[in-house]
């Protein structure tokens, strides 16, 4: 039997942060899932967390500033919950005893209109 498609009607609908990264010491994907999670699990926990449907669509890398990597990505949560979200990564201040700073610069309802901020 074929799986239906669900309506948009009862779909999640999806907002997507655009994130501006510096820290210390070299990072990849994976290690800003895990920043993105950790922050997230120590804001609200791990029930609230799991509601918030996290996932980084694209990690981008710039050119270093002073002794700083640059970084930027675009991540996806819920509608409801970009607030929370926003407030759990801008309270994220270091990750390997090693400094950053996490600031979101847009959100926008789609990847196409939040790759205009990069």
């Amino acid at each position: 039997m074929k799986l239906k498609v669900l309506p948009p009607t009862l779909r999640k609908n999806n907002h997507y942060l655009t994130l501006d990264i510096k820290i210390a010491s070299q990072i990849d994907k994976d290690d800003l899932v895990n920043i993105i999670w950790d922050a997230c699990i120590r804001f609200k926990g791990e029930c609230g967390t799991s509601n918030y449907n996290l996932w980084v669509m694209k990690f981008y890398e710039f050119e270093n500033i002073d002794d700083y990597h640059h970084y930027k990505a675009i991540v996806r949560c819920q509608r409801d919950f970009v607030g929370e979200v926003r407030s759990s990564l801008a309270l994220a201040t270091r990750y390997n005893s090693s400094e950053m700073a996490i600031s979101t610069i847009g959100v926008s309802g789609t990847i196409k209109a939040s790759q205009k901020y990069i």
